[in-house]
């Protein structure tokens, strides 16, 4: 339950003295003095709050980004819109806001923020290595290639620029200390490899005072077409180390499409010609070191930028992290596949004791002294090809290999690896029928896991060929009480200690303390994970690159901090926007000079919205807010109209970013009885006016010690007419940097009370309730089902209040064989009548996942849906792999 502590930063000049990195300067690189960097005339001058070039004004480029952007409208119905525009307003002599598509598209083209040009440069074969003689030359060997990328040092330098990141953005190195005096590594530039950086680049001339830019790098193909013949594309994705983690995974401009890599093709018969493979390998690397060769020269000397607050600032460059998935990693690395791309284990023995780190010093040396071939089969190193990054200073590409969540744990161990095994032992115990019959109620039991925010559904199981990563991370959140039951308890255990080991992977902020509590649980699955090595699972081991790569994990937190700051999921989600959706959006021949165009436009849309932002152009809506109706003219519409309530704050949950908020939805509903007695008989609780009378009682006596079974109605205050609204739902929202939440590293949940949900059946979200924040897990809280969602007026005050059916915690502990807290419903001494409250809703912490807990003879029946498992069970696993941020609450060690 504990949230991370405020932590205090400092940087480089705080612990070495000297001048603080990222100092402003004059636009000729000459530090300014302390007292005059937050003058006016010491920033660039900005342009009038009234300027909207190249728009008219606010409505013509709300209308370009709606029509270009949102609704990505061809041009035909551009056309057709503008067209109709344009004959409404004629009676009013005026016009559209453009003429037709084409000039809303010079319009956008005009824009003079936002613009880095796509350039290309073309690689082809060497003559001089084409076979001779009569011999046929492959179609590959003639080819040229067209390489697109945009200048690197220009988006970096346009990235500065951005006035949305001026408070998300480190210029140097920091150290951020907690309140109990650990080293907390959250953004890049707290890690350790930024501090080495920072101190080489110390001793170059005119360093003093420039901020140090990481260039962070990624690719990955990705394929647009499977049915119009596999069209593949190879993006290039640039970014920088400066932004913080939130910002360059949620911010659009925070990873920016750098360039288009060439893809050659033969026929099959030349697939393996070496010849071949060595041109594919050499043509990436060579690629890549044109791409960025104009950062080279500001590697070693400053580059004199203009930031985001308007000040110019001294920087110097250098290559950063590459992200991407483990093919990927061998051809950057030049490293055989199946090898490790980060140290030297021998690919039969990759856990194996003894291994060393690989650096470009280590393999020069060996490559001098071996064969190519003893290379290949000794070493696993490709000794013909020479990485990009030996072009560069300062550039080891061993030693920036990012980690990679999606692809080497989600995908990689946990999808291919763990739940195929888990198949594989059924298999081999019981045979493949009676292994189908189990697997069966397997998918069943995932299919009826209740409904929760955010959570994919799995109707039929596991059942679906085209996986993609948001179905292997859903899949991981409710796969382990599934299993339960049907494998022994060290291969579920096996399973919890790998899913343990990813979400704490996945934190905003390590310490020493979570480091080694990941450490720990990467040690306890290689420990259980033995339950595995059988005939027909894994009877020759787990030499594995994906799982090995776990091994390296502790290592690269160190050096580049929070690893979902680097994870391919962000170039993954990239792909959508910069390839696909342009490609949908090109006529299909000679698609990617369209695509070009595509992307260029919507980063000029980008960029002039943070612009407008940056100057308070867009506070507010376009169209002034009509005003309401005399309220005392009709007082029956008044009675019903959503009506936004004052929020419910939960205190409980104070501190940096840190606490939860709970809000009434807007909607009233008004087919419920508006007195609580009428009400209680319409939900089948006539209970309900007795228990908000001893709600009442602590609220207006909240230090009374008068526990609740010794509590008499007598001494609780009348309830008789207050009016009471009902609502369906309730909104939190709460400081979840490691989920999906934007950049403010905020997330809103709705919380469901309703009695028809998708037109299928009643739907009654779970919560958590704050009791102790000093206690750990559900130690400190409790679980409750929502009944009722409800507010009135009592005393001049008015009260957002919950009905609901509490569980108990069965032990103090969680379950030893899922990691997972066990709950089952309460109810009185009659065993019958539900145990029930009203609480205040600033007592909810947010939603709360149940699975049910199935024995292991319990057959899930065909007539168990979702929405009737709440219903169903008696027992449930509280799911703490929901998100990262349950995952945290749920926390007992």
């Amino acid at each position: 339950m504990d949230q991370s502590a405020p932590a205090h930063p400092f940087n480089a000049d705080q612990a070495e003295g000297g001048t603080a990195p990222g100092k402003p300067c004059d636009k000729d690189g000459v530090l300014l003095e302390r007292d005059n960097t937050d003058s006016d005339a010491a920033r660039s001058p900005q342009r009038s709050d009234t300027d909207w070039h190249p728009f008219k004004d606010r409505v013509s480029f709300e209308t370009a980004d709606l029509l270009y952007r949102k609704e990505q409208m061809s041009a035909g119905n551009i056309d057709a819109l503008l067209e109709l525009w344009g004959a409404s307003m004629l009676p009013h002599q005026d016009v559209a806001p453009f003429r037709n598509s084409t000039d809303l598209y010079q319009t956008i083209d005009s824009a003079h923020v936002g613009s880095v040009r796509w350039q290309s440069f073309e690689v082809s074969f060497s003559r001089a290595a084409q076979p001779s003689g009569n011999r046929e030359v492959p179609a590959w060997m003639n080819a040229s290639y067209d390489v697109w990328y945009r200048d690197v040092r220009e988006i970096a330098k346009t990235i500065l620029a951005n006035p949305a990141f001026t408070k998300s953005i480190d210029y140097g190195p920091v150290k951020v200390i907690n309140k109990d005096g650990q080293r907390e590594y959250c953004n890049f530039m707290s890690a350790d490899w930024a501090w080495g950086q920072a101190d080489t680049i110390s001793n170059y001339a005119n360093s003093d005072g420039a901020a140090f830019v990481p260039i962070i790098l990624g690719s990955d193909k990705t394929t647009v077409s499977i049915a119009t013949g596999q069209n593949e594309y190879y993006p290039l994705y640039a970014s920088i180390g400066n932004i913080h983690n939130t910002t360059r995974r949620a911010h659009g401009s925070g990873v920016v499409l750098a360039g288009f890599l060439a893809i050659p093709k033969t026929r099959r018969r030349y697939n393996d010609d070496l010849k071949y493979r060595k041109f594919r390998r050499q043509l990436f690397h060579t690629s890549l070191s044109r791409i960025l060769r104009s950062l080279k020269q500001y590697m070693t000397s400053p580059d004199v930028v203009l930031c985001g607050d308007g000040h110019h600032r001294k920087v110097i460059y250098g290559l950063g992290p590459y992200i991407a998935d483990y093919p990927e990693q061998t051809l950057l690395t030049c490293v055989v596949q199946h090898w490790c791309p980060i140290c030297t284990a021998n690919k039969d023995d990759l856990d194996g004791p003894g291994a060393l780190l690989r650096s470009q010093e280590h393999t020069e040396l060996i490559v001098s002294a071996y064969q190519l071939g003893e290379l290949w089969n000794e070493y696993g190193i490709v000794g013909d090809i020479v990485p990009f990054t030996n072009d560069f200073p300062r550039a080891d590409i061993h030693e920036l290999i990012a980690p990679d969540i999606l692809h080497q744990l989600i995908k990689g161990t946990f999808k291919d690896h763990l739940v195929a095994w888990v198949g594989d032992y059924l298999d081999a115990k019981h045979g493949k029928t009676a292994a189908a019959v189990i697997m069966s109620d397997i998918d069943r039991r995932i299919a009826i896991v209740p409904p929760f925010s955010g959570l994919r559904r799995f109707h039929e199981g596991r059942g679906f060929k085209q996986w993609t990563g948001d179905d292997s991370k859903a899949l991981m959140k409710v796969y382990l009480p599934a299993i339960h039951g049907y494998l022994p308890q060290q291969a579920v255990r096996a399973i919890r200690r790998f899913l343990e080991f990813c979400y704490i992977i996945r934190a905003e902020v390590h310490t020493p303390q979570t480091i080694g509590r990941m450490a720990e649980s990467l040690r306890r699955y290689h420990q259980d994970r033995e339950v595995f090595r059988i005939p027909g699972v894994r009877p020759g081991g787990f030499s594995l690159p994906r799982q090995h790569s776990c091994t390296h994990y502790e290592d690269r937190i160190y050096a580049f901090a929070a690893p979902n700051g680097l994870c391919s999921s962000i170039t993954e989600s990239k792909h959508i926007t910069a390839v696909k959706e342009p490609w949908r959006r090109s006529n299909r021949f000679e698609a990617l000079g369209q695509m070009l165009l595509t992307n260029q436009r919507l980063d000029k849309l980008a960029a002039c919205r943070t612009d407008f932002q940056s100057r308070k152009m867009l506070e507010g809506r376009c169209l002034p807010p009509i005003p309401r109706p005399n309220r005392r003219a009709n007082s029956a519409a008044a009675e019903h109209r959503p009506e936004p309530e004052p929020p419910a704050s939960n205190a409980a949950r104070d501190g940096d970013g840190s606490s939860s908020v709970v809000t009434m939805s807007t909607t009233r509903q008004t087919n419920y009885p508006l007195d609580a007695t009428a009400l209680g008989r319409h939900i089948s609780c006539p209970e309900l006016p007795d228990l908000i009378r001893r709600f009442l009682f602590y609220q207006l006596n909240p230090r009374s010690t008068i526990s609740g079974a010794n509590l008499s109605l007598e001494a609780c205050p009348p309830f008789h007419n207050e009016r009471i609204q009902v609502y369906h739902s309730a909104h939190a929202e709460f400081y979840a940097p490691s989920d999906p939440s934007g950049t403010t590293g905020r997330r809103q949940e709705l919380i469901r009370a309703t009695p028809y949900w998708r037109k299928v059946a009643p739907r009654h979200d779970c919560v958590f309730v704050n009791r102790d924040s000093t206690l750990k897990g559900l130690l400190g809280m409790d679980v409750a089902r929502i009944k009722l969602f409800f507010t009135f007026r009592y005393r001049r005050r008015l009260y957002p209040c919950a009905l609901v059916h509490w569980f108990a915690r069965q032990g103090t502990a969680p379950d030893d064989e899922t990691g997972m807290w066990i709950v089952q419903r309460r109810y009185h001494t009659d065993g019958t009548t539900p145990f029930t409250s009203v609480i205040h809703l600033s007592t909810i912490v947010r939603a709360a996942h149940l699975i049910g807990v199935c024995s292991e003879d319990y057959r899930v029946g065909e007539d168990e849906f979702e929405h009737t498992s709440l219903d169903r069970f008696d027992r449930f696993y509280v799911n703490k792999f929901a998100d990262h941020h349950a995952f945290s609450l749920l926390d007992f060690e």
